[in-house]
């Protein structure tokens, strides 16, 4: 356990920031598995109105250092290409 008065502050302020994170990955989790569930169903028009919502919080998460960018940049990517694939 901390002793000192910043130590005990910041045991404070890591557990705030571990709470918002865990829900900023969780959140970015479901939208990312209902991208992945259109995909699967084979409808493009959904799967690509999922995407758009699903970058939108992915590119939040890389910007509150949730994730890492290049994570960030694989995962868009990767749904993209399977939504290119669909199409097709």
């Amino acid at each position: 356990m901390p002793s000192s008065a910043s130590s005990k502050k910041r045991l404070r302020q890591n557990k705030v920031h571990r709470l918002r994170n865990r829900a900023t990955k969780s959140v970015m989790r479901g939208m990312i598995k209902t991208v992945r569930t259109s995909i699967d169903s084979g409808d493009y028009e959904e799967s690509t109105k999922a995407f758009q919502r699903a970058t939108k919080k992915i590119d939040q998460a890389a910007g509150k250092n949730v994730i890492h960018a290049n994570n960030a940049a694989r995962i868009k990517s990767r749904l993209s290409k399977a939504i290119k694939a669909l199409k097709s």
